[in-house]
């Protein structure tokens, strides 16, 4: 499976948004790209960061480009995960990734479940786990905060699945935070403890924490987009390659034995205060 892993400045403008996105999106194919990646809320804007409130919030023009988009992923025949918001009758709207196939069909959408205390004040949390196959590779996705619980990313190596796609908005800071130290090892840590490979989409509106990278199942960063740069990041998901896992007794883990080996019996190895 060939990957584009894709990041641009995300804004509260749709139509800004929706030109980076279709000069992203063609460029992957032109690379021979499968599958086309984009970070949270890619087509909408972020609400609380792009732009304040819900107030006079361009609904319709949203819909109608998201039908464009779709369209060109369908004529370019690639799978595209499409970072956007999801509006609601009676509820604030979910923060989602669309999942759409070669034939132009939303098969999926992936709502963000762990949203931030400010993120609540605008959108509601999701209640599923989004999984799918793209070929012979069982896929899934998170969104930025749920990168946090990594009960998510177990209950997603538990289910099979081998290729995560995380899409953040992790950008439009004053300078380095947190997450500019923090981000790229979490990623790493989940995909070692669990073998599996991650596109990471970061937005990249100055300032932007951290680059979108490709994470591989050893945990190793295979590539890596320029910090405040928009790009696309070609890389492949080889299921046949060989890479070092170092947790061999994780499947035994996962049933509740959470140790390696034999555990013994005696006297010295119970009494845990004396030398």
């Amino acid at each position: 499976m060939k990957i584009a892993t894709c990041q641009f400045p995300v804004s509260a403008n749709i139509r800004r948004n929706a030109a980076a996105i279709e000069r992203q999106l063609v460029a992957a194919a032109k690379k021979c790209a499968q599958v086309v990646h984009f970070p949270e809320c890619a087509l909408s804007g972020y609400a609380g960061v792009d732009f304040h409130d819900w107030t006079g919030f361009e609904w319709e023009l949203l819909a109608e480009e998201t039908r464009r988009i779709i369209g060109l992923a369908k004529s370019h025949g690639v799978w595209l995960l499409l970072g956007s918001t999801h509006r609601l009758r009676k509820h604030l709207p979910h923060n989602c990734v669309y999942v759409i196939n070669p034939s132009g069909r939303i098969v999926d959408r992936y709502d963000k479940r762990f949203c931030t205390h400010r993120d609540l004040n605008f959108y509601s949390p999701g209640n599923h786990a989004c999984r799918f196959p793209i070929g012979k590779v069982k896929c899934a996705l998170t969104i930025c905060h749920d990168v946090r619980y990594p009960e998510l990313f177990r209950d997603h190596k538990k289910s099979g699945v081998r290729v995560v796609f995380q899409s953040f908005h992790n950008s439009r800071s004053r300078g380095k935070t947190d997450h500019s130290v923090i981000m790229h090892p979490t990623v790493q840590g989940h995909c070692g403890s669990n073998f599996m490979w991650s596109s990471v989409a970061n937005a990249c509106g100055y300032y932007q924490s951290w680059p979108s990278v490709f994470v591989l199942p050893d945990g190793s960063i295979a590539g890596r987009l320029r910090q405040h740069r928009s790009g696309v990041l070609i890389s492949e998901v080889e299921l046949k390659e060989k890479y070092r896992d170092a947790s061999e007794f994780r499947d035994e883990a996962m049933k509740g034995t959470l140790h390696s080996g034999k555990t013994v019996s005696e006297a010295r190895s119970r009494n845990r205060t004396a030398l």
